[in-house]
């Protein structure tokens, strides 16, 4: 199986910083969204390193934003393509889901994948659309 995994997830796993992180994924192929892997270089753009990077020293910044400049090829990203009119589809049908939480969804089914989010991202619309699609979604404190 594969597992998805939001922006904070994907730093912490693309830093090996988080022992949690690397069980809950186990053995799984890793997968993000678009729209996850841009707010993470958003933010690992800015001088102060964003809320994403708050109090990383420099060398780990960098080492990130290198790993972030060319993202492993073991990290899959579906193409929005490949997702806009299912996103569509979800947004239309599932009431309170965000752009982003439909683009995890999409992604989600279209990579017969589970959807595993830091607390941080964890939400409603996204939690009460995966119940009602039967897409695996877990939550690792943060």
């Amino acid at each position: 199986m594969t597992v998805v995994l939001d922006d904070h997830l994907l730093r912490d796993w693309m830093a090996r910083r988080d022992d949690a992180l690397v069980d809950a994924i186990g053995g799984e192929e890793v997968a993000t969204t678009n729209l996850w892997y841009a707010r993470l270089c958003k933010s690992a753009a800015r001088a102060t390193g964003g809320a994403l990077l708050e109090g990383w020293n420099e060398d780990d910044r960098r080492s990130l934003i290198a790993g972030l400049v060319a993202l492993p090829d073991e990290v899959l990203v579906v193409t929005m393509r490949q997702l806009a009119w299912r996103m569509g589809e979800l947004i239309a049908d599932h009431n309170g889901l965000s752009t982003l939480g439909a683009e995890a969804i999409a992604a989600a089914i279209e990579l017969n994948a589970r959807l595993l989010v830091s607390s941080r991202d964890d939400g409603p619309g996204i939690r009460q659309s995966c119940a009602t699609l039967g897409v695996p979604y877990t939550t690792l404190p943060r």
